[in-house]
């Protein structure tokens, strides 16, 4: 099985090859919430720039409990 330059040991993806790739999780889900909630791209690119700022935000302010 071939898998490229960022693969390890039993052809997994080391995490730092996955991070250089593309967005972090964290601004993915940003982008996620932030369109689901406001229907807007710009916004959602805003959003997306702050990453885990916004997920953190959108969940203390609009979460009806934390657990």
């Amino acid at each position: 099985m071939s898998c490229g330059d960022g693969c390890g040991k039993k052809g997994l993806i080391y995490p730092e090859e996955a991070v250089k790739s593309g967005i972090g999780f964290g601004s993915a889900l940003a982008i996620v919430v932030s369109y689901t909630a406001n229907g807007s791209i710009g916004w959602a690119i805003i959003h997306g720039l702050l990453g885990w700022i916004y997920v953190v935000y959108y969940w203390i302010k609009y979460a009806e409990s934390f657990f």
